[in-house]
């Protein structure tokens, strides 16, 4: 069986959860993202727990903007590390009728 011709850096393992609907309305609360986050924030990977992780978001979810709209990165290693976890998150997404969209790799200026 052939291998993929993509290199890992072509290959996103994250995807958005956009605070716009499926009709294009926007998501309220207004804060919506970081109490999704802040639920979230228990689950991290071996090694980033500590005396002050209770202060920060997870490396799995966590709270971003793009283009001006509240929106949540969800890296799929939470799938394996916590499938009961990545379904809620997912389900959060579907129940909400929030866009979810999948993470691509930009080449920086210069590169090919």
């Amino acid at each position: 069986m052939a291998e993929s011709a993509q290199s890992p850096k072509e290959l996103a393992n994250e995807f958005f959860i956009l605070g716009i609907t499926a009709d294009g309305r926007q998501f309220r609360p207004s804060d919506w993202a970081d109490r999704l986050c802040g639920v979230m924030s228990c689950f991290r990977p071996e090694g980033t727990s500590g005396r002050d992780s209770h202060l920060g978001y997870s490396t799995f979810v966590r709270p971003t903007h793009i283009n001006g709209v509240k929106a949540v990165v969800v890296n799929e290693a939470l799938r394996d590390f916590e499938p009961m976890a990545y379904h809620f998150v997912l389900n959060f997404a579907k129940d909400n009728g929030l866009q979810v969209v999948d993470a691509c790799f930009l080449p920086l200026p210069g590169e090919k």
